[in-house]
């Protein structure tokens, strides 16, 4: 299937508002909830979606486009966020977030790829060959991805609450 770069970019762009309005004034017992070991909390998935906007999705872009196969893309600290989460508060990071995402939509469109662009293919360092129109997709879907995490870690936080209404809700069950 090939990428529909306005419906990559309207994604997005809407991921910072929907954050705000899922997330904007949350107390910070829930800010900081998680689903156990190993996983992040609401604050830690939006400093990580600016963090990933800084040093992954249009770095590698730029990669991909300036030398095609021959190089690798640069690595990505997935957890490289953690120093920014542990001295900004949920409404610093959406504040930043916002803006790191308007810049990155600056950039996307300051590249105006093409369908010869989109079909150009780089070097992942863990998949071997991609397009441009996959790393962008992949982009729009990871906010997604972490979109439902966050909501379904929140849901998470009624668990006891909802009683026996449990068995009914698919956000209480186990990811």
């Amino acid at each position: 299937m090939n990428v529909d770069l306005g419906t990559v970019r309207a994604q997005l762009a809407r991921t910072p508002g929907v954050l705000d309005a899922l997330l904007r004034g949350l107390s910070q017992a829930w800010a900081e909830l998680d689903e156990g070991p190993g996983t992040w909390s609401p604050r830690g998935v939006v400093a990580h979606l600016s963090h990933a906007d800084r040093t992954n999705w249009l770095p590698r872009a730029r990669v991909l486009l300036a030398a095609g196969e021959a190089q690798v893309f640069p690595p990505f600290d997935r957890a490289g966020h953690q120093a920014e989460e542990a001295v900004r508060s949920l409404d610093e990071l959406l504040d930043d977030f916002a803006a790191v995402r308007a810049e990155s939509l600056r950039a996307l469109d300051a590249l105006n790829p093409g369908p010869a662009e989109l079909a150009r293919r780089g070097t992942h360092p863990e998949f071997g060959p991609v397009t441009l129109g996959q790393l962008l997709a992949t982009w729009a879907a990871h906010d997604l991805d972490h979109v439902l995490q966050i909501t379904r870690t929140l849901g998470g936080g009624y668990r006891e609450a909802v009683g026996p209404w449990q068995a009914y809700l698919r956000i209480m069950r186990p990811a």
